[in-house]
């Protein structure tokens, strides 16, 4: 009989190897796929395994909002990819944030957090977290002093995303992860916009880093999910009890769509990053364009921070048409092939007006305060033909001259 093959070490390889194979556990049945097993619950072969297992003396499954085969196959290529020591999967994205936050802090805690960010967000650190006694303080995540001067002895956890929802500021990981450090807190990142293929916050210091894996990770506008990243301590002694006992688990029919997209996650992702720096690079010589913001070029406003912490700029674009909200509008409208919707990273180009819908919530001061005009549209690159999508444009920007005849 010839000895067992030997498994390959997946630490050392690349990530799109990591994504293919990364956490794979096969059944007795030896299936190349990996297994969906969709159950709530698991049989013991007697009493004292029952009872072994409940007390976590001896390792197996016990029910599925704990944990499950197929979810922990997720969360093993996951943590692999990230380079994290553990990881657990949410019903959403927004589960995962919420969880992260929330299993970290306790009444009299303090929250310090970049204002800009999802609308969501937002609501969980401005509204959710006061109510259970935890105080929150929002500063310009681009401005290491306010980082610094909004720090107090209570602050137990900061919170940013970057690049930011939706106008793409991108901020110093490696320099606020220190701030938090310093003070004896933890630094907690939302990466879903620039995904684990081209931004890795564990490696600038971050402690934790969640993602909406309805977002890239799926990347075809099936399923909902989450997911939450960092050392074995922190996801197995804080977040896991949380977890556990409030019920934000990933179904195991979602984690099999992850697990199966993530095979495809390097190569679209380079392929979307590609096709959102040419709609960047077409959008920023248009007349009816007043600003371009895409993190791969060098007039972003942190050029030199994406060289240093990005290897890419990312699959979203973030534009102002001149004319405020009814011009914006109109080329909405008009795009045939572009879909409007508020989702992103998807395999299909999607654009939506941030104002109106993703921070519709938020005050028009509060809007300006973080340059959500009017104007603004957020591109998500899909996998059409780069030619085909600036086509689009082009031709759902020239309605405004149609527009600006007519007013003659």
């Amino acid at each position: 009989m010839n000895p067992p093959r030997q498994k390959p070490d997946l630490k050392n390889l690349h990530p799109a190897t990591q994504l293919v194979h990364g956490g794979t556990t096969r059944s007795q049945f030896g299936e190349t796929s990996e297994a969906l097993f969709l159950t709530q619950g698991f049989a013991y072969p007697d009493m004292e395994t029952a009872e072994a297992r409940m007390k976590g003396a001896e390792p197996g499954f016990v029910y599925s909002r704990y944990s499950n085969p197929t979810v922990a196959m997720f969360e093993e290529r996951m943590a692999l990819l990230e380079g994290a020591e553990a990881a657990r999967a949410t019903a959403s994205g927004m589960a995962a944030v919420t969880t992260a936050l929330m299993a970290q802090l306790k009444a009299g805690d303090h929250v310090v957090a970049a204002k800009a960010m999802f609308g969501a967000c937002l609501y969980v650190v401005e509204d959710l977290l006061p109510r259970f006694g935890v105080a929150s303080t929002l500063v310009d995540g681009t401005d290491l002093s306010q980082w610094r001067a909004a720090m107090r002895p209570q602050t137990k956890l900061l919170f940013l995303e970057t690049p930011t929802n939706p106008c793409l500021e991108v901020y110093d990981l490696a320099a606020i992860s220190k701030i938090a450090h310093e003070h004896g807190a933890r630094l907690v990142v939302d990466n879903v916009f620039a995904t684990p293929i081209l931004q890795k916050p564990l490696q600038h210091g971050a402690d934790c880093v969640v993602y909406s894996a309805t977002k890239h990770i799926d990347g075809h506008g099936r399923c909902l999910g989450g997911i939450i990243l960092g050392s074995r301590d922190l996801i197995e002694n804080e977040i896991h009890n949380f977890y556990k006992q409030t019920g934000p688990c990933l179904s195991p029919f979602n984690a099999w769509v992850f697990l199966k997209s993530l095979e495809t996650l390097a190569l679209r992702i380079q392929q979307q990053t590609l096709t959102a720096a040419r709609i960047a690079d077409f959008l920023s010589g248009h007349r009816h364009i007043l600003k371009v913001r895409y993190p791969g070029r060098p007039d972003h406003p942190q050029a030199e921070l994406v060289k240093r912490q990005m290897m890419g700029g990312g699959t979203l674009v973030a534009f102002e048409v001149a004319g405020g909200k009814p011009a914006a509008y109109a080329v909405g409208n008009q795009l045939s092939l572009i879909t409007i919707a508020n989702n992103l990273g998807d395999a299909k180009s999607l654009i939506t007006h941030p104002a109106t819908t993703t921070h519709q919530r938020l005050t028009p001061e509060a809007k300006a305060a973080l340059g959500v005009g009017e104007g603004l549209l957020r591109l998500s690159a899909g996998l059409e033909d780069a030619a085909d999508l600036i086509a689009d444009l082009d031709a759902a920007l020239a309605v405004l001259d149609r527009e600006e005849l007519a007013a003659e």
